[in-house]
């Protein structure tokens, strides 16, 4: 008799041992499902706060225009130029090219379909995504303006803003005057040459040495250096430099 207590209480014992077992695993299992619901609600979340930001930076320069945004004119530095060669030089995508200014305005190019030149509707890249330095040269010669930034600019959200609320001004794919692309110019790209000391940001157009001109013997590299982004001096460059200022202004 004191046996079969004895195995009754052990499977008592046993029984309570177990259903506190299943309770604790039940617990933890509610546990888990319910981090792995917050972790979503914070992806989700977080993906989604994203966009709502960018929304509301980018909506004080809903009400200006273009030569509004950014640093006055006088932060620029003068035009420069100099003699442009490269029209029509393709060269193979294989093929990279030693561009001696900082950054290029002319020279050789690939042309790549799908890759150069690249395409109007994207307005501003980073460098995680930028094209080849080739593939954006055929857009010069296509009569883009490229305002190239350096990591400084890169780093100042202040600054990413102020270029991407630029680029939305200049957003059209089907007006060609707005022929612009935000690139950075990154230490990979600098070699031999470099902006000048202080200076952050540069505006660069293939001139054809008028517009209409076809005397490829007057074409010329553009260039402006500024310490800051400035809207006012873009728009200045833009305005005297058009895309029909270029040795291909009817080409995307």
């Amino acid at each position: 008799m004191a046996k079969k207590q004895a195995k009754s209480d052990r499977q008592a014992v046993i029984a309570a041992t177990l259903k506190k077992q299943k309770t604790a695993d039940q617990r933890r299992g509610f546990m888990i499902v319910g981090v792995c619901t917050v972790v979503a609600v914070l992806i989700v979340g977080a993906a989604a706060f994203q966009p709502i930001k960018d929304w509301w930076d980018l909506r004080q320069f809903k009400g200006k225009d273009l030569a509004s945004i950014g640093a006055p004119a006088s932060v620029c530095q003068k035009v420069t130029t100099k003699k442009a060669d490269g029209n029509q030089d393709h060269v193979p995508q294989t093929q990279t090219v030693d561009y001696k200014d900082a950054p290029p305005a002319f020279g050789a190019h690939w042309n790549v379909a799908g890759l150069a030149p690249a395409p109007i509707s994207r307005k501003l890249y980073t460098a995680d995504d930028r094209p080849a330095l080739e593939a954006l040269v055929h857009n010069l010669e296509h009569g883009y303006t490229i305002l190239w930034y350096d990591d400084t600019i890169a780093k100042n959200d202040t600054d990413m803003k102020e270029l991407q609320a630029i680029a939305d001004k200049l957003s059209s794919t089907t007006n060609y005057r707005d022929k612009f692309i935000a690139a950075p110019w990154t230490s990979a790209d600098e070699g031999g040459a470099k902006f000048p000391a202080g200076q952050h940001v540069a505006f660069t157009h293939w001139s054809a040495g008028g517009s209409g001109n076809t005397d490829t013997s007057k074409q010329e590299g553009v260039f402006q250096y500024c310490s800051a982004i400035s809207g006012e001096s873009l728009s200045d460059f833009m305005l005297k430099y058009p895309y029909t200022d270029s040795p291909e202004p009817g080409a995307m």
